[in-house]
């Protein structure tokens, strides 16, 4: 009768590993989302940061494709506030998934304790 029992732990256990080195993937990937997301946001506030001291009657391009697009300051500046905004609010959103994640993970491990745990207790 023993064999059955390890054979139902063997496999809950690889399940619960499989689970919990699936999370861990998409943390890693959410910290790179974050990480490239913030360096967006800072290479736009030191852009925004740069073109403040320049005078209004500064000619400014902004490049489209393999173009570059005559802009007024304001519209710049006004790009450069919404692409710093959209970063914050995504930076939020991956915070709080890899937050989620990290609990999972942290539940697949006990999991895998409290199975380990009763296994030896019997």
């Amino acid at each position: 009768m023993a064999a059955p029992i390890d054979l139902e732990l063997k496999k809950a256990f690889a399940e619960l590993q499989a689970k919990m080195i699936d999370t861990q993937q998409k943390v890693k990937l959410a910290d790179l989302q974050i990480e490239q997301l913030s360096r967006v946001k800072k290479h736009a506030n030191l852009t925004n940061a740069e073109i403040a001291t320049l005078s209004e009657s500064t000619r400014m391009y902004e490049g489209v494709g393999r173009m570059f697009i005559l802009q007024s300051k304001d519209d710049i500046n006004r790009q450069l506030i919404e692409k710093q905004k959209t970063a914050d609010e995504k930076i939020k959103e991956l915070e709080q998934k890899k937050t989620y994640l990290e609990r999972s993970v942290k539940d697949a491990e006990d999991n895998i304790r409290e199975m380990l745990m009763s296994r030896r207790a019997q």
